[in-house]
């Protein structure tokens, strides 16, 4: 008999099994969920103004191996949390092979909200790809600095730079766009503030932006409520304030990311 120890028969059931999966989908969701609310945190700087914001990404940047990890360890999350989505929805699908038949009944306020939650659970596969395609996007739009996806005549790797401090104290001096061969990237930290009020001046990145936050929303407004369910913080007490908390809190995300472009465009933001 060939001997498996304890440990890799727990790590084989973890992902061999659909309770493994679930537990799976609802810790890298939750370690999403708070990257999210980091990312709006440092997102709002931008009504701080340039300093803070450039400062707070230059301090990011500034950690060096310890942002790749973090980098990884979110990228190792996502990917996860895709294969574990995808095999659940498979396997929900092929146990279910008789189609239930039943009377209508009146629609009501409990059977609409019972609806729109089983509309959210069979449409999270396909909002989780679309969000993972519109992160792929943000990423090559402001990390990378593609310039043929930014819809404007500008190079934010060459143009967006903050050039030196002052030496004497936290006074930024910024000079965009620099003289030639200056902003070389790892030399001169990027100039966030200027290249994200340049991105969302295009109206089109900024409703893309909004779209796609409004389906991360959507996706969290079902994808909250379950993780609790699969954690099994969930019972006939607290399932009500659980699900209100998850409609709440992707409402004020919405809202929050939404207003950084918005108050671009409408010219709140300069």
């Amino acid at each position: 008999m060939r001997y498996i120890s304890q440990p890799m028969n727990l790590i084989r059931g973890i992902f061999k099994t659909s309770l493994g999966r679930k537990y799976i989908m609802a810790i890298t969701g939750a370690g999403l969920f708070g990257f999210i609310i980091a990312h709006l945190m440092g997102n709002l700087l931008m009504f701080a103004g340039p300093a803070a914001l450039n400062q707070y990404a230059a301090k990011l940047h500034s950690m060096g191996p310890l942002l790749w990890v973090a980098r990884l360890g979110l990228l190792g999350m996502v990917v996860l949390h895709i294969w574990s989505a995808i095999k659940l929805t498979s396997e929900n699908r092929e146990a279910r092979v008789i189609e239930y038949e039943g009377r209508v009944e009146p629609v009501d306020n409990y059977r609409k909200d019972a609806f729109a939650a089983k509309f959210a659970a069979r449409t999270m596969i396909f909002s989780g790809l679309i969000i993972a395609a519109f992160a792929f996007y943000h990423l090559a739009h402001y990390t990378w600095k593609v310039p043929q996806i930014n819809g404007l005549d500008a190079d934010f790797e060459e143009e967006f730079f903050v050039y030196e401090t002052d030496g004497k104290n936290d006074q930024i001096a910024f000079v965009t766009p620099l003289p030639a061969g200056v902003g070389k990237e790892g030399e001169h930290a990027a100039d966030v503030y200027r290249m994200v009020v340049a991105g969302f001046r295009v109206p089109w990145v900024s409703g893309f932006y909004v779209v796609a936050i409004g389906l991360l929303c959507f996706h969290l407004s079902h994808g909250l409520s379950a993780m609790f369910q699969s954690l099994g913080l969930k019972n006939k007490k607290y399932e009500p304030l659980l699900d209100k908390f998850a409609i709440g809190a992707s409402g004020l995300i919405f809202f929050g990311y939404i207003s950084i472009p918005v108050s671009v465009v409408a010219g709140f933001i300069k």
